[in-house]
């Protein structure tokens, strides 16, 4: 009872915490450009950790360690999907990044991608604009609605709060920061938020190596597993008759190629601050992409070793057997969750909070991002607004 208690208390802290800084942001828009777009403000951190924590979503605590615990397929597959994002991530900050900063500006100072279209292609008849427009509004009602959904699980999982009241909570705080504070307010956040993701997840398997022995004891149980499975590890995905699979190969390394059109990233391109700023940038979320999506794989891969070594409850086995998506929030709860200390206990905790931060970086810019495009788009088209960018 004292576990949930403390980790309903660090929650509340930090929901509240994302709060202010919405409010701390409200008297700082005088024009839709700092509210839509912050001003062109944002400094290579800012920009860089809030592009890619807004990218990764809940996805990379659960979506990605889920798919690597299902040795040995499922972590090959999970290897070549982290190396595609890692290709794509680069190449999108490589050859998109400047571009569209001095673009969007020199374009009328476009402050979203529909307007960017209308006006580098001087479509007087709106087309470019409200057809953009409408293709993210759909898109982006459907993706809003499963961060809003995964944080509401993530709550009834963790802390056995009622899904329904769950979701009320997670919509009324994040529509609270997003919409009081604006870009700045979701930018910032996001920073937050990506810098409690990347310390999270790389903290779980430097403990679970050290708990196994170090490097040489974790290879052996590492060993013990393939053993176990009477499998061994590939590098590469294999067929059932032992041939490369080049058709998973290359769709796992295909997830790369959405990241050229993804809204919440173009927009960090367009507010940072100078287009100098974004090589600094670029080098920033490249540290950060590959620090995480790599731990992210070996949270999957050394969770199955510490599941199968019966190193957690029987309660939980059974949990991540059934969904292997729940390993991160297991091992936090094994490692942190169980002990008497209430240090131990808050920082499980901050752990688990992690995942919500995750949720809510990609859930706060895809409501903000929707309503943007609801008003920049269809809106100021069909009533011929005048407004001021």
């Amino acid at each position: 009872m004292l576990t949930i208690v403390i980790q309903v208390v660090v929650f509340a802290v930090y929901l509240l915490f994302m709060l202010l800084i919405g409010f701390g942001f409200y008297n700082t828009n005088n024009t839709l450009n700092d509210y839509f777009l912050g001003g062109r403000g944002l400094n290579k951190w800012v920009a860089a950790m809030s592009a890619q924590a807004s990218d990764m979503s809940g996805w990379l605590l659960l979506g990605l360690p889920g798919t690597a615990f299902l040795v040995f397929g499922g972590t090959t597959e999970a290897l070549w999907t982290a190396i595609g994002l890692l290709i794509g991530t680069y190449l999108n900050w490589l050859f998109v990044a400047k571009r569209l900063r001095k673009q969007t500006e020199v374009s009328n100072n476009s402050i979203t991608i529909p307007v960017y279209f209308e006006n580098r292609f001087e479509d007087k008849t709106h087309i470019l604009r409200v057809a953009s427009s409408l293709f993210i509004m759909f898109f982006f009602l459907i993706y809003t609605a499963s961060q809003f959904t995964a944080g509401a699980k993530l709550l009834e999982a963790t802390l056995g709060v009622p899904y329904v009241v769950g979701l009320i909570i997670g919509g009324v705080i994040i529509t609270g920061y997003t919409f009081t504070g604006g870009f700045k307010a979701v930018a910032w956040t996001d920073l937050i938020q990506g810098i409690i993701m990347f310390f999270a997840i790389i903290a779980i398997p430097i403990i679970i190596v050290c708990q196994m022995g170090g490097f040489e004891g974790t290879a052996i149980e590492f060993k013990g597993l393939e053993a176990a499975k009477n499998e061994v590890f590939s590098w590469l995905p294999k067929s059932a008759g032992g041939t490369i699979n080049i058709l998973l190969l290359v769709s796992s390394l295909g997830w790369g190629l959405g990241y050229f059109g993804q809204p919440h990233i173009l927009s960090r391109f367009m507010a940072i601050r100078s287009p100098k700023e974004v090589r600094p940038a670029r080098i920033i979320a490249m540290i950060w992409v590959i620090l995480t999506l790599g731990a992210a794989v070996l949270i999957g891969v050394l969770g199955k070793v510490y599941v199968e070594n019966g190193m957690v409850a029987q309660n939980y086995v059974e949990m991540v057997n059934g969904d292997s998506e729940k390993i991160f929030m297991v091992l936090i709860q094994t490692i942190f969750g169980g002990s008497k200390n209430i240090f131990m206990i808050i920082l499980s905790g901050v752990f688990l909070t992690a995942i919500l931060a995750a949720i809510m970086s990609t859930a706060d810019f895809s409501a903000f991002g929707y309503c943007i495009n609801v008003r920049r788009g269809p809106l100021q088209t069909v009533f011929k607004e005048e407004t001021q960018q």
